[in-house]
């Protein structure tokens, strides 16, 4: 499959993200005449487990993770373990034995979601990052897919380049912010140079690590 990079919003010291700056990007995104190409969405949930008897030492269990389901991929489920490095994929009906074990319990739910826009050979999706029980905007992401390339190393000069030219095109706007990468280390995780879902997973864990970094860093 394509090669894709997640990159986050990471607001200027004293800054913060709200919809304007979404609104801009969003303009700029029509203004590289990128043609709409519908609507995308992924959930991330944080588990943690539930110790029901105090005597189970938590350190048999891993201490938390991340639950990723992916709009384009809805038979398959994605868990992270990022203390372990360890990236899961299994059938989406695991979430049924999940609530039916009670081994863990979710924390909190996050929706991705935005338009995708085709580019020549790139597709751009920009994702705003809300609480799956409100409205208020959490955070910005800007996926990039170089359709042509599946190779890790041979796309990333590629879309090194793509991620220039658009942080220029942005510099323009005053936005006090710019679009920053959580470059993880797929090696770390058993992931080969050929691109694949597990890939995706561990993006998305990487760069929702960052956002909440951001926010507490501005707290």
């Amino acid at each position: 499959m394509p090669v894709r990079w997640i990159l986050h919003w990471q607001p200027n010291q004293g800054s913060s993200v709200n919809s304007h700056i979404l609104n801009e990007i969003s303009q700029c995104v029509d203004n590289f005449n990128g043609v709409k190409d519908g609507r995308w969405k992924a959930t991330l949930t944080f588990y943690r487990p539930n110790l029901r008897d105090s005597s189970m030492a938590a350190t048999e269990f891993p201490r938390d993770f991340i639950g990723i389901s992916l709009m384009e991929v809805p038979n398959k489920y994605f868990f992270i373990i990022r203390g372990h490095k360890l990236v899961l994929e299994a059938d989406s009906s695991i979430l049924t034995i999940f609530e039916k074990l009670q081994s863990y319990k979710s924390k909190v739910a996050l929706n991705f979601e935005g338009l995708q826009y085709k580019l020549g050979d790139f597709q751009v999706r920009l994702i705003k990052v809300v609480p799956n029980t409100a409205e208020n905007l959490r955070g910005i992401l800007m996926e990039i897919e170089y359709l042509p390339i599946s190779s890790v190393e041979k796309a990333k000069p590629i879309i090194e380049e793509f991620v220039e030219i658009w942080r220029e095109v942005l510099s323009k706007k005053s936005l006090h912010g710019q679009f920053m990468r959580a470059e993880p280390n797929f090696a770390e995780y058993g992931l080969a140079d050929n691109y694949t879902w597990q890939h995706t997973a561990v993006q998305y864990a990487a760069a929702l690590a960052q956002l909440i970094a951001s926010v507490q860093s501005r707290n």
